[in-house]
């Protein structure tokens, strides 16, 4: 996350936050998909969180947001390191303007209990990057997050060109990718999941991430899901060290 400056980028790249323009679901488009998903896997609900988070960010405050969407040991990775977010969210004041983000990849596990989500951010200055989290469905029902990263863009993109009078100006629709892992058949043999250790499994074991710090500092995280009765590659993330601190 932070994303949300995500710990931000832009106050250190911590963050998960993510969004170069968070796209603007409505509540109607929100409840409209998940109504019409099928089974307890339901990437949109995924959106509909990370929606309502930035939402608080925006009208609340971003840390405020991020200490009331944290699940209970939640860390964030950083350019120096992951630490415990409670302690050091409840030391941080709300900047005048929060990251926006938005996710673009959604992977799920077939309980529904586990999810990555990727995607993009912008904080106020303009800078944009990628952010990865974790969230974790609480006994409640609700989504919190439990592991929240992001990273600039380096170089960052050159700025968009100003629109002149007369011009007609033509955006993309915002998209997300979601994907569900399959339901391991209890009379199947379960696949070794090919992670020496993992930092999260669901409780069904068809979705794992790994998060490290590597080497000079770099940040590595590692998913995989079950699909087709294999494990696939969901996310292979290893990003440079240094960065916005």
């Amino acid at each position: 996350m932070i994303r949300a400056s995500i710990i931000l980028a832009t106050t250190f790249a911590l963050a998960a936050c993510s969004g170069g323009q968070r796209p603007r679901f409505s509540d109607q488009v929100i409840e409209r998909s998940i109504s019409g998903a099928p089974g307890e896997a339901q990437p949109s609900r995924i959106v509909a969180t990370e929606s309502a988070f930035a939402r608080m960010a925006r009208e609340e405050g971003q840390w405020t947001a991020f200490r009331a969407f944290a699940a209970p040991g939640a860390i964030i990775h950083g350019v120096n390191g992951a630490i415990p977010a409670e302690p050091w969210l409840a030391a941080q004041d709300d900047p005048p303007a929060a990251v926006q983000w938005g996710p673009r990849e959604i992977w799920m596990s077939c309980d529904a209990k586990l999810a990555v989500s990727t995607g993009r951010f912008r904080d106020p200055d303009g800078i944009v990057g990628n952010f990865i989290t974790v969230w974790q469905r609480q006994p409640e029902g609700e989504y919190r997050w439990v592991y929240d990263s992001g990273t600039p863009d380096d170089p960052q993109p050159p700025p968009r060109a100003v629109p002149e009078e007369g011009d007609i100006v033509v955006t993309a629709m915002d998209s997300v990718r979601g994907h569900v892992a399959d339901c391991h058949k209890g009379e199947e043999p379960r696949p070794a999941l090919p992670l020496e250790s993992a930092s999260g499994v669901s409780p069904d074991g068809t979705l794992a991430y790994r998060w490290e710090h590597v080497g000079e500092g770099e940040r590595k995280f590692t998913a995989y899901w079950l699909a087709d009765g294999n494990w696939e590659v969901a996310m292979d993330e290893l990003w440079p060290a240094g960065g916005v601190n």
